[in-house]
């Protein structure tokens, strides 16, 4: 069967010639004039006197889902490091054993960077500066279900991070 001439499907030309839109000229570069340098009219800030050092502690994959560690972190947050390991050495949660063992090594890292740079630390002074659990991995598991049937099971693991820090003098 032949294809109908007029109806323009199927022959080349027969559509509508589109019209392009003038294409706009090219925007001419600016140059932006440099600022005149005034590092001689500022004074320069004078070095800070105090820095506080920090330490940081990390473990990955514990076996306890970040909700139920949640709740033994947010309790410790913002503490003084002898405060936080009193209030973990007296709870009844299992996550407490675990964020007492990152805060103790986060203490330990801060008195090794104090000794690598021959300055000491005064652990009384340091502080719970953050603290957070992250979600770690879920291992997948199945368990069985009626009918033949399995249902799956997620072991959830928790990311622990804790930054202890001292504190400035006068606070």
């Amino acid at each position: 069967m032949a294809k109908k001439q007029g109806s323009g499907r199927g022959v080349r030309g027969a559509g509508k010639a589109k019209a392009k839109a003038p294409s706009k000229p090219a925007a001419k570069p600016t140059a932006r004039k440099a600022a005149p340098s005034t590092a001689a009219a500022k004074p320069q800030p004078a070095p800070i006197a105090y820095k506080p050092r920090e330490a940081r502690a990390l473990m990955r994959g514990t076996r306890q889902s970040p909700y139920k560690m949640r709740l033994v972190i947010d309790q410790i947050r913002h503490k003084s490091v002898n405060e936080a390991l009193a209030l973990l050495a007296f709870s009844k949660k299992h996550a407490a054993l675990q964020i007492a063992k990152v805060l103790k090594s986060a203490v330990a890292n801060a008195e090794q960077a104090a000794r690598m740079e021959n300055t000491t630390v005064d652990v009384d002074a340091l502080w719970v500066k953050y603290a957070v659990i992250n979600e770690g991995t879920k291992m997948k598991r199945w368990t069985p279900a009626a009918m033949g049937r399995a249902t799956p099971v997620l072991k959830r693991t928790s990311h622990v991070d804790i930054v202890v820090a001292e504190r400035p003098e006068g606070r």
